[in-house]
C-alpha cells in the first residue's frame, strides 16, 4: 500500500476552478489531479493557522480548544509514528520554515526521514550583515530576511516550493518499485510572500505601480484600493500557478511509474487567506469566514475509483489520521492511537455512506468557536471583553517564535488537567487583564445561511436556529474534550447542562 499527501499552504478553495468555474487562477495540474480524484465539497479546517492545523493532521485531534500555535507535545500520538510501527516507511519533503523555529518542534522528527528546502518566508537562510535592497514604493509588509533569501532565486526552479516538488519527484524515482510508504509533500506556496518568477507574473498583468506581495493582517486602509487588491490577487494567482507547474512535475513521475494504480493521493491545504474579502487582508484576527475555513480536498484512490465524483458530506483535516490507518489496514482500536476526534473517509470514498458527521467544529485558539452543519455556520464569540476565563494547556512551553511561562510565573500551574493525557501539563492563564475591545466584530456572535448567502455578508437574526446551534456546539465541544472553562468563556453553560438532561 502506498499513499502520498500533498499539502499546499494557504490554497484558497474559491480560487480553484475545480470549485469555482469563474476562478482566474490557472492550475492545470490541480485540475488534472481532480479529474482522477473524488472532489470533497464540504471540507473544513479544525484548528488554525499553520502549526495547529499540522498538529490536527498528525494527531487526529482538534487542538485549538486547548492551546494555540505550538509543537508536537510529548504526549501526542502521531500518524507517522503509528505507520512506522506497522512497517510503513514515512518521509516528508517540505519548505515550511516554521518547523525550524521555536514553537515548531517535533513535527519532522515523527517521520523516518525528512528533507527541508531552505529559503521560504523568514527562514534564516541567507546571512548578510549588510541590509538588502528594499523595494520602493511598496505596500504591505517587506521582511528583511526574505529580501536576503530572494537574492538566491534566479528563476522558478530556484525557489523553495518548486525545489520541494522536485525533491519529492526525485524521492519517488529513487524508491521506484518499493511498497508500503507514506510520502508527505508539503509546499509553502501560495502562502505569502506572493513571489513568483516573471513567467507566472506575466500571466496576470496589471499596471499597479507599487511593490505589493505581502499583505498586512488588518482592516483595509486608504492605500489598499481596488487596484491594489487586484494587483495583490494577481501576485497570489502567479504564485499558485508556479506551484501548480511544479506539482505537475510530481504528477509526471506518478504517471511514469503508473502509481495511479496502487496509490492513494490526497491534495489539501491548511487554511485560506483573505485578499480583500470582508474588507480585510490576512488571517488570524477575524471571524472564521469560509474563505479561510472551507478548504480544498481531492482524494485519488487506486485504479481511479469513482474519479471525478463529488462528495457532499462534511469532513475535516483531523479525519486524515483514521482514514490512512484504515487504508493501510491498521486496526484503530489496537493501533495505540488513543482517543482521536477524526472519522475515516473510507465510507465516503467507497460510497457506502453519504456523511460521517453532522457537524464540524473549528477555529483559532482563544477566539470564537465555530460550528457548521454544512449549510449554517455559527461563530460563537466570547461573552466578555476580557475573553475570560481562558487557559492554554501544554507540556512544551513554546509558541510562535518564543518561549512561554517565565514572563508570567504567577499565571502558570501544573497538574493532570487533560483527561486524555497521562502526564501532568502546564496550565497558563491566557485571558486579558483589561477589558480590551475586540478587533472588528470578532466579539459579536454571527449566524449565516451559506446556501442563500455563500459570501457570509448578511448575518441572520433567528433565535430558534441560534438556540439549536448553541446546543449542537456545546455537545460537539464535549465530544472534542473542550476544557470546562471554555463553556463559561462562551456563555454556553446552560446549553451544556441541557445536553445532560
Amino acid at each position: 500500500m502506498k499513499a502520498i499527501l500533498i499539502m499546499m499552504d494557504t490554497c484558497n478553495r474559491h480560487m480553484l476552478q475545480v470549485y469555482n468555474s469563474g476562478a482566474k487562477a490557472r492550475t492545470p495540474n490541480i485540475d488534472r489531479l481532480a479529474e482522477r480524484s473524488l472532489i470533497f465539497d464540504s471540507h473544513f479546517i479544525a484548528s488554525a493557522p499553520c502549526m495547529p492545523a499540522r498538529r490536527d493532521i498528525l494527531t487526529g485531534r482538534v487542538n485549538f480548544l486547548e492551546r494555540g500555535w505550538g509543537p508536537i507535545e510529548p504526549y501526542d500520538v502521531t500518524l507517522p509514528r503509528i505507520l512506522r510501527k506497522h512497517g510503513i516507511f514515512t518521509h516528508i519533503v517540505t519548505d515550511h520554515s516554521h518547523y525550524m523555529e521555536i514553537g515548531g518542534e517535533g513535527y519532522l522528527q515523527q517521520y523516518n526521514t525528512w528533507d527541508f528546502q531552505r529559503g521560504q518566508e523568514t527562514d534564516v537562510w541567507v546571512s548578510s550583515i549588510k541590509d538588502p535592497e528594499e523595494p520602493e514604493p511598496h505596500l504591505g509588509t517587506v521582511f528583511r530576511q526574505y529580501q536576503c533569501n530572494r537574492t538566491r532565486f534566479a528563476d522558478d526552479a530556484d525557489r523553495p516550493t518548486p525545489r520541494t516538488f522536485a525533491a519529492a519527484a526525485e524521492w519517488l524515482r529513487q524508491n521506484e518499485g518499493e511498497d508500503n510508504f507514506f510520502l508527505t509533500v508539503e509546499a509553502f506556496d501560495p502562502h505569502e510572500p506572493f513571489d513568483a518568477s516573471e513567467e507566472f507574473r506575466a500571466m496576470y498583468p496589471d499596471d499597479f505601480p507599487c511593490f505589493y506581495e505581502w499583505p498586512r493582517y488588518s482592516e483595509l486602509n486608504s492605500e489598499e484600493t481596488p487596484e491594489a487588491l487586484e494587483h495583490l490577487r494577481n501576485q497570489y494567482y502567479a504564485t499558485l500557478s508556479m506551484a501548480d507547474k511544479w506539482l505537475g512535475k510530481l504528477l509526471d513521475e506518478v504517471d511514469r511509474q503508473e502509481l495511479w494504480k496502487d496509490t492513494c493521493i490526497i491534495f489539501t491545504s491548511d487554511h485560506g487567506h483573505m485578499l480583500g474579502e470582508h474588507g480585510v487582508t490576512g488571517k488570524n484576527r477575524y471571524h472564521a469566514w469560509d474563505e479561510m475555513s472551507r478548504i480544498p480536498l481531492l482524494v485519488h484512490m487506486p485504479e481511479d475509483c469513482r474519479a471525478g465524483e463529488r462528495v457532499k458530506g462534511l469532513t475535516q483535516n483531523v479525519d486524515l489520521f483514521p482514514t490512512l490507518l484504515e487504508y493501510f489496514g491498521i486496526d484503530r482500536e489496537t493501533s495505540g492511537c488513543g482517543s482521536i476526534h477524526g472519522r475515516s473517509w473510507i465510507p465516503l470514498l467507497t460510497g457506502e455512506k453519504e456523511k460521517i458527521r453532522d457537524y464540524a467544529v473549528y477555529g483559532w485558539f482563544g477566539q470564537p468557536v465555530n460550528i457548521t452543519d454544512g449549510r449554517y455556520t455559527y461563530f460563537r464569540a466570547a461573552a466578555n471583553r476580557k475573553n475570560a476565563p481562558l487557559y492554554a494547556y501544554m507540556a512544551a512551553l513554546t509558541t510562535y517564535e518564543r518561549y512561554l511561562g517565565c514572563d508570567m510565573p504567577d499565571r502558570v500551574s501544573c497538574g493532570k488537567f487533560l483527561k486524555q493525557c497521562p502526564i501532568p501539563v502546564y496550565r497558563l492563564q491566557m485571558d486579558k487583564e483589561t477589558e480590551e475591545a475586540p478587533y472588528l466584530d470578532i466579539g459579536v456572535s454571527r449566524l449565516y445561511d451559506t446556501h442563500k448567502d455563500p459570501g457570509q455578508q448578511n448575518p441572520l437574526t433567528d433565535k430558534e436556529l441560534e438556540e439549536k446551534m448553541c446546543l449542537a456546539l456545546a455537545e460537539q465541544m464535549e465530544l472534542h474534550d473542550a476544557p470546562e472553562e471554555q463553556y463559561k468563556r462562551l456563555r454556553l453553560e446552560s446549553y451544556q447542562m441541557k445536553n445532560h438532561i
